[in-house]
């Protein structure tokens, strides 16, 4: 009996041990050198994609007449600006921006000359008062600096071409029959006209350099603008040059 015991005992063990299902064990696994590789540095890349942004641009400006001779008076022009830019988003954080700007100054200087009537001894003057009004039109590369998240600072410069539009003089003048008789045959004007005709070149090709900061869709910036060219028309002697500079402050919305 005991025989029989023992012989159950050994087949019950053979058959739970060599009978039952075997354990399924998962499939071995290759790692890939390219991802799990613990040296490489990740290098992102920003994506660029081809965009234009539109802005209504206003604010001040003011404009500078210089020259190196007395037939031309130093004068500045105060007033407004407005327009409209395009910008054309670059790669690197460039742009290229153009657009249509209208400048409308406003100028006033008194011209003195002395007396020609010998009882007096007061000095007679031209009262000059000047409307100024130029189209711009930009070429300017812009370079943007994140600084915190939508907060950016940029920079720009490039060339522009202002034309003017009119520099309308309208004159006052406080003088006797006989300044005014001597001053018209010298060729100075004694009563208004438009210096774009006949005085002042139209076309003024400048420089500008500038920067400022962007919140989301708002941009206030600054900037210079050196003129390049001789505004001189007709030079009566060589050494005739005026030059009108100037600098600005505006305020521009993107509307996409």
């Amino acid at each position: 009996m005991r025989k029989i015991v023992l012989l159950l005992c050994v087949a019950c063990i053979f058959v739970c041990t060599f009978a039952q299902e075997p354990i399924r064990r998962p499939d071995l696994q290759t790692s890939d050198g390219e991802i799990f590789d613990p040296t490489r540095k990740e290098v992102k890349q920003d994506d660029y994609a081809f965009s234009m942004e539109y802005r209504i641009e206003i604010g001040y400006a003011q404009n500078y007449q210089w020259s190196r001779n007395e037939n031309f008076m130093d004068m500045y022009f105060h007033g407004g600006r407005i327009g409209a830019t395009f910008d054309f988003m670059l790669p690197m954080h460039f742009s290229l921006q153009t657009g249509l700007l209208i400048d409308l100054t406003y100028g006033q200087r008194q011209e003195h000359w002395r007396s020609m009537d010998a009882p007096s001894v007061q000095e007679e003057y031209v009262q000059h008062r000047i409307l100024q009004s130029y189209l711009t039109i930009p070429v300017r590369a812009y370079y943007n600096i994140g600084l915190w998240k939508q907060l950016n600072m940029f920079f720009f410069t490039g060339p522009q071409i202002a034309v003017g539009l009119t520099e309308h003089d309208f004159l006052k003048p406080h003088i006797s029959s006989k300044v005014e008789t001597w001053l018209q045959d010298k060729g100075y004007k004694t009563e208004e006209y438009d210096r774009l005709n006949n005085e002042v070149s139209r076309f003024n090709i400048q420089w500008a350099v500038g920067g400022g900061f962007e919140w989301d869709r708002y941009r206030l910036q600054a900037g210079y603008q050196f003129g390049l060219n001789n505004m001189v028309r007709k030079k009566v002697i060589d050494n005739q040059h005026m030059w009108q500079w100037g600098w600005f402050v505006t305020f521009s919305y993107k509307i996409k």
